[in-house]
C-alpha cells in the first residue's frame, strides 16, 4: 500500500475563459433553454416594427408606386391591405400580442438563465469551502481570513451576476446583429449601411476599454478584501480593543484601507464614466445620422416613412445589445478577476486527496507513540523542534513542560499532522505519520486547544461535536468528567443554553471544561491537553484530574501544562527548552534531580506554602 504525500500537487489552473465554459456545461440543458427562449423573444421583437412599417405604408399609402417584398408579406400576414385599412385594430393586436409574447419568453430565459447561476454558483462554493478546508496550516497561517471570506462570497456574486445577465445577453448580442442587419438589408440597403457603420467602432471602443480597466477591477478586490479582513479582525477582537482602550487608534487603522478602498472605487467610476459617455454618444450619432439621413431619402422618394419607421425601430433594438457590449466586456473583466482569485484558492495544494492511497487501518489505534529524532522548523530562521526522541506506551500519561516558545504545542501539531516533521520520525503503533490518511489519524484523537473554540450554539451541541451520535447520557457523563455538569444545570436552559460567538458568554474555565468535555465524549484512543486546565481553579483542577485519572490505562494521555500539580499524576514527564528536551523522569525524580523542574517546583511550592501561611 503506497503512502500519500504530506500534500497532494496543485491542480493546473485553467484560462477564465476556459473555466466559465466549463461552469456553464454543467448546466447546459438550462442554458439552452434560455438561449432557444431568447431566439424566440427575439423572433417576437422583431416583429413589432415590421408590422408598424407595412401598416404605414399601406393604410397611409406613402409608398408612391415602391413596393418592399418583405414589407407585403407582413401585411399579407394579417390579411391584406384592404383588410387592415379597415380595421386598423388588427395590426394594433398583433403588435401587441407579438410584444406580449416577446416578454414572456424573455422572462422564462431570464428564469433559467437565473437558475442556472445560482446553481453553479452554489456548486463552486460547496466545492471552495471544501478545499479551504484541506489547505495545509501553512497556508492557512498566511492567509488573512477576512479576504478569504471576501472570495468566498464577493467573487463568487460578480461570477453569480455574471453568469445569470450577460452569458445569455452575449448570446442575444450575437442573435440581433446576426438577425437584425438582413432584415435591414431587405428594407434598405442604402440606409442600412448609414444605420450600422459606426457600430464596429463601438464594438472596438469597448474591447480596448476592457483591456485596459481589467487591472482596475483587481486592485478594487485586493483593496476590499484588505479592508473586509481588517473589518473582521477588530469584530473578532473588539474586548481587546475596548480593554485597551485602543478604539481611536483602530479607527484610523481602518481608516487606511477604507481610503484605498475609496480611493480605487472612485477611479474604477472614472474610468467607467469616460466608457459611458463616449459610448452613449457614439450610439446617439449613429441614430441621428440614421434619422437624418433617412428623413432625407424618404422625403427624395428612395425609401418610404413606414420603412423609415421600422429601420428606427430595428436600429434602436440593435443598438441596446451593441451598447451593452461594452457592459458585458466591462463585468467580464470583474468576473477574470474574481475567477483568478478564486483560482488562487483552488490551485493551492490540499492537504489530501481522494485518489490517493494512504494507510487507513479497520480499527483504532492501540496508542503506542514514538518520537525518533524528530526536527521541525516554521521558517528558516531557527528550528522550533529540534532532534526529539521518546516513547510513550498505550495507556501512559505524559506530560510536557517547558517555556513559552519551547516547542510544546508544536509536538501536538505535528501529532495531529497540521504539519509534517522535517526529520526524524513520528510513528503511531509502528506506522509512519506520514502513511497515515490524515481523517483516519485525527479519528484517533481527542483534543482539547490551547485556545478552545466554541461554536455560537447550545452548550450540548458543543460538547456532541466530539461524537454527534452520542446520546444525552454519555454527553451528560462526559461533563460530570470535566467538572462543568453542575455549571451547566445553573443556567436557565442547561444544556440548551445558547452561548455566543466562540463561547463568548461562558468564562475561560468554563470554555475549557466544555472543551474538555467535548474530547472525553470521543472516548479516542489517545488524548491531548494543551494546556487545558490554566482557567480553572485548584480545587477544579484536582476534580478533572482525579477524573482523569480514573480514565487512565483507557487512553494514551499527553498533557502540556504549566502547573507542577497538573503533572505529577503523570507516568512519564519531558522538560523542553528551546525546541530541545533537557529532562526525563517522573514527577518523584524530577524533583529530586536538579535542573528546571526542580527549580520551578521549588517556586511553586515556596509560593504556594506562603498563599496557605
Amino acid at each position: 500500500m503506497t503512502s500519500s504525500n504530506s500534500e497532494s500537487s496543485p491542480p493546473q489552473p485553467k484560462s477564465a475563459f476556459r473555466q466559465i465554459s466549463a461552469l456553464i456545461a454543467r448546466h447546459r440543458w438550462k442554458y439552452g433553454i434560455a438561449t432557444a427562449c431568447l431566439f424566440l423573444a427575439t423572433a417576437f421583437e422583431f416583429f413589432v416594427p415590421l408590422i408598424g412599417s407595412a401598416t404605414i405604408d399601406h393604410v397611409l399609402d406613402t409608398q408612391d408606386g415602391q413596393s418592399n417584398p418583405l414589407l407585403d408579406r407582413v401585411i399579407r400576414l394579417l390579411g391584406g391591405p384592404d383588410r387592415v385599412e379597415s380595421a386598423l385594430w388588427i395590426p394594433a393586436v398583433a403588435m401587441l400580442l407579438f410584444s406580449l409574447a416577446g416578454g414572456i419568453f424573455n422572462y422564462v430565459q431570464k428564469r433559467f438563465a437565473a437558475q442556472a447561476s445560482d446553481g453553479i454558483c452554489k456548486r463552486l462554493k460547496d466545492e471552495l469551502y471544501d478545499h479551504i478546508q484541506q489547505l495545509p496550516n501553512k497556508y492557512l497561517d498566511q492567509s488573512q481570513t477576512g479576504d478569504l471570506l471576501q472570495r468566498c462570497t464577493s467573487d463568487i456574486e460578480t461570477m453569480r451576476l455574471f453568469l445569470a445577465s450577460h452569458v445569455v445577453e452575449i448570446g442575444r448580442s450575437f442573435i440581433l446583429i446576426a438577425t437584425v442587419v438582413p432584415v435591414m438589408l431587405a428594407l434598405n440597403a442604402k440606409l442600412t449601411i448609414v444605420s450600422t457603420f459606426l457600430i464596429p467602432l463601438i464594438i472596438l471602443y469597448g474591447y480596448f476599454y476592457f483591456k485596459r480597466v481589467k487591472a482596475i477591477f483587481k486592485e478594487v478586490d485586493e483593496s476590499e478584501g484588505k479592508l473586509t479582513a481588517v473589518v473582521q479582525e477588530n469584530i473578532t477582537g473588539i474586548r481587546v480593543v475596548r480593554a485597551f482602550g485602543r478604539h481611536d487608534h483602530e479607527i484610523r487603522r481602518f481608516a487606511q484601507p477604507n481610503r484605498e478602498f475609496r480611493e480605487k472605487r472612485i477611479q474604477l467610476t472614472r474610468h467607467m464614466a469616460n466608457f459611458w459617455a463616449p459610448s452613449d454618444m457614439l450610439n446617439l450619432v449613429q441614430i441621428g445620422l440614421a434619422l437624418v439621413v433617412g428623413s432625407y431619402m424618404a422625403i427624395n422618394g428612395q425609401t418610404t416613412i413606414g420603412t423609415l419607421f421600422g429601420f428606427l425601430a430595428l436600429l434602436n433594438i440593435v443598438l441596446w445589445p451593441v451598447r451593452m457590449i461594452g457592459r458585458i466586456l466591462t463585468d467580464l473583466g470583474k468576473t477574470i478577476v474574481a475567477i483568478n482569485r478564486i483560482n488562487e484558492i483552488f490551485t493551492q495544494p490540499v492537504e489530501t486527496r481522494n485518489d490517493q492511497v494512504a494507510l487507513r487501518p479497520d480499527h483504532p489505534v492501540a496508542g503506542h507513540i514514538e518520537f525518533q529524532n524528530v526536527s521541525f522548523s516554521h521558517s528558516e530562521d531557527r528550528p522550533t523542534v529540534q532532534d526529539i526522541t521518546c516513547v510513550v506506551e498505550p495507556g501512559q500519561t505524559l506530560a510536557i513542560l517547558g517555556s513559552s516558545g519551547a516547542g510544546k504545542t508544536t509536538l501536538m501539531n505535528l501529532l495531529l499532522r497540521f504539519y509534517d516533521c522535517d526529520s526524524g520520525t513520528l510513528s503511531i503503533d509502528g506506522m509512519d505519520l506520514k502513511q497515515l490518511d490524515r481523517s483516519y489519524l485525527r479519528d484517533q484523537f481527542g483534543v482539547v486547544l490551547q485556545e478552545p473554540f466554541l461554536y455560537s450554539r447550545t452548550i450540548e451541541e458543543n460538547i456532541r461535536f466530539g461524537s454527534t451520535q452520542a446520546q444525552s447520557r454519555a454527553v451528560e457523563q462526559a461533563a460530570r468528567a470535566a467538572c462543568i455538569h453542575e455549571t451547566i444545570q445553573n443556567f436557565n436552559d442547561g444544556y440548551k443554553t445558547e452561548i455566543g460567538e466562540r463561547g463568548i458568554t461562558l468564562s475561560g474555565g468554563q470554555r475549557q471544561r466544555v472543551a474538555i468535555a467535548r474530547a472525553i465524549l470521543r472516548d479516542p484512543p489517545i488524548l491531548l491537553l494543551d494546556d487545558a486546565l490554566s482557567a480553572v481553579d485548584n480545587e477544579t483542577e484536582k476534580a478533572i484530574i482525579e477524573a482523569l485519572d480514573r480514565r487512565r490505562g483507557k487512553s494514551t494521555t499527553i498533557v502540556i501544562a504549566h502547573r507542577l500539580s497538573t503533572l505529577a499524576h503523570a507516568d512519564k514527564v519531558i522538560v523542553m527548552e528551546k525546541g530541545r528536551i533537557i529532562q526525563t523522569g517522573t514527577h518523584e525524580t524530577l524533583t529530586q534531580e536538579e535542573g528546571l523542574y526542580q527549580r520551578l517546583w521549588n517556586i511553586q511550592t515556596e509560593l504556594q506554602s506562603k498563599l496557605t501561611a
